[in-house]
């Protein structure tokens, strides 16, 4: 994925045109920030902070499947399932050194695929999850999941320019 590949969002669309393509623009811009990197590379942190690319990519992979996956419509998957967050709860960030760049890619591809299925099956985007929010007890909408979404991604996007720059000094959007 390089720029030029990468949509930019519509100036006339509706709602879910929109958003959905708000969303996208931030996923591959997390691709793009990541793209031609080796292991060692996703690895480097950017101090004082311990987040690195490889962390980034890997934890907008758990957060695809949590959100859209686990969240709105009910289902638990692997590897996430199986992991023990109580000993970890950042897990997904810690983990990703484990990873090969090609493991952390494809993971990443593979929720954002499956979280694309999940918004295809909903119709609108009044649309109720099936879990509740654990601090209200209220059900999230579709809508505010994307909108979540692409906030999740506009600040971790903000973390990756920051941690690119210092791996090689690449720039930009």
């Amino acid at each position: 994925m390089d720029r030029q590949q990468r949509r930019f969002p519509p100036t006339d669309a509706d709602e879910r045109t929109t958003l959905l393509a708000y969303l996208d623009y931030h996923r591959d811009t997390l691709r793009i920030k990541t793209a031609g990197l080796d292991a060692a590379q996703l690895d480097i942190p950017h101090p004082p902070s311990e987040l690195t690319l490889g962390g980034l990519l890997k934890h907008l992979a758990y957060v695809e499947n949590w959100w859209f996956r686990s969240v709105m419509a009910g289902h638990t998957d692997e590897p996430w399932a199986s992991v023990d967050w109580a000993a970890d709860e950042d897990w997904d960030w810690h983990s990703a050194t484990n990873d090969t760049p090609a493991q952390l890619r494809d993971l990443f591809d593979a929720e954002v695929a499956r979280a694309d299925a999940v918004i295809a099956a909903y119709e609108s985007l009044d649309a109720v999850a099936v879990r509740p929010n654990r601090r209200t007890g209220g059900y999230y909408n579709l809508r505010w999941i994307v909108l979540h979404m692409i906030e999740e991604y506009a600040r971790h996007n903000g973390h990756a320019d920051l941690i690119r720059q210092a791996v090689d000094g690449a720039v930009g959007e």
